[in-house]
């Protein structure tokens, strides 16, 4: 590999942290235009004009910036005169809403602040969109050169959001340490890879140690110390190693078996759940693959504790979905760092036999 850029988040943490938009915007301009779900920008106006009160920054309007992360939304923004026209793009919301703003930010090479609004994924730092069709099914990753250039994680506004996606956060963010340590398993990693293999590996103690406690905390819109800390975990540790541990065509070590379980889960028929919810069960899945069983064991009681799952039922599935998931998962750019040690018979056996300890802790 030759010359290349490595580029890390960088943000503000704590309620009322929007106070430190205008020191770390001074170099970069005065005119704003926010854009972000509905929900999230009702939510966030207000402290978002707090925030930039005094200073000579200006938020020049709001804009709802649809209803997924599309390039047809992606169009109709960067030819609107108010994104043209502005020095700083803020996006506010969750996953997609953040994902469109960062395509728009760079198509129009503008610098970006994001402002995420729940504590359930990690789109605000990292450095890959997902991109949907215009009937809601997947397209494409939209690969950039680095992060937003500033996140602000207010987490008052944090504590006020829907309690469950917080909960399946905590279920998404349990898959960042085993994945990304699974399948980065027997390679010579080089240093960007293997720094994010190594920050993986502080992703899930705060979890179990906060987690329970903060979920609480969420749902009585209280915050706190240990929902700050789960929510860094959720947002910051796991988009830092999202950033180091994939490229668009050098490396891929973000994600493996729990996300796969992920994918494939969506094809059988009278499954249900959300992202982290069914991925915390894969996590399960792919400990049992890897023999990691006293680990395995531990997660699965920290999930029956949350209420997240345990075994197949809780998802709306029975072993005669298992191949499908399988077979669905072989195709995935997940498999493609573990298939040389890992066969279809394999990860559905490991899927079964998890579904089976879930069971008997009925």
């Amino acid at each position: 590999m030759g010359n290349y850029n490595v580029y890390l988040p960088s943000y503000s943490v704590g309620a009322g942290c929007y106070s430190e938009i205008p020191k770390v915007a001074r170099r970069l301009g005065n005119k704003a235009i926010v854009i972000g779900g509905r929900t999230a920008i009702d939510k966030a106006k207000q402290a978002l004009l707090d925030g930039i009160s005094g200073s000579d920054m200006k938020i020049i309007d709001f804009i709802v910036y649809g209803d997924d992360s599309t390039y047809e939304n992606v169009d109709k923004l960067v030819n609107d005169e108010r994104v043209k026209n502005a020095d700083i793009i803020f996006g506010v919301g969750g996953g997609r809403a953040v994902d469109t703003t960062k395509v728009v930010a760079d198509k129009l090479d503008k610098p970006l602040f994001t402002f995420p609004t729940l504590g359930s994924n990690c789109a605000a730092v990292t450095a890959i969109c997902v991109m949907y069709n215009e009937d809601h099914t997947f397209k494409e990753y939209y690969y950039l050169e680095g992060p937003a250039d500033h996140t602000f994680i207010d987490t008052q506004i944090i504590a006020e959001s829907p309690e469950d996606l917080f909960w399946a956060g905590i279920g998404d963010a349990l898959s960042k340490e085993c994945e990304a340590v699974y399948s980065s398993k027997g390679v010579n990693l080089a240093h960007t890879p293997l720094m994010g293999v190594g920050v993986s590996k502080i992703c899930t103690e705060p979890l179990i140690k906060y987690g329970k406690k903060a979920l609480e905390d969420c749902k009585n819109n209280q915050d706190s110390e240990e929902l700050k800390q789960v929510a860094l975990d959720i947002i910051i540790s796991t988009g830092i190693v999202s950033n180091l541990t994939t490229t668009e065509n050098d490396y891929y070590y973000n994600s493996s078996l729990a996300h796969a379980f992920y994918n494939g889960s969506t094809l059988v028929e009278g499954a249900r759940g959300l992202h982290g919810e069914v991925v915390s069960f894969g996590v399960l899945t792919l400990l049992t693959c890897a023999g990691e069983i006293e680990k395995r064991n531990e997660i699965a009681a920290f999930n029956k504790s949350l209420g997240l799952p345990v075994c197949l039922a809780d998802l709306g599935i029975d072993k005669s979905g298992i191949p499908t998931i399988v077979d669905k998962a072989v195709t995935l750019v997940e498999w493609n760092a573990i298939k040389d040690r890992v066969t279809k018979e394999m990860f559905a056996k490991a899927i079964a036999d998890c579904d089976d300890y879930g069971m008997s802790l009925k």
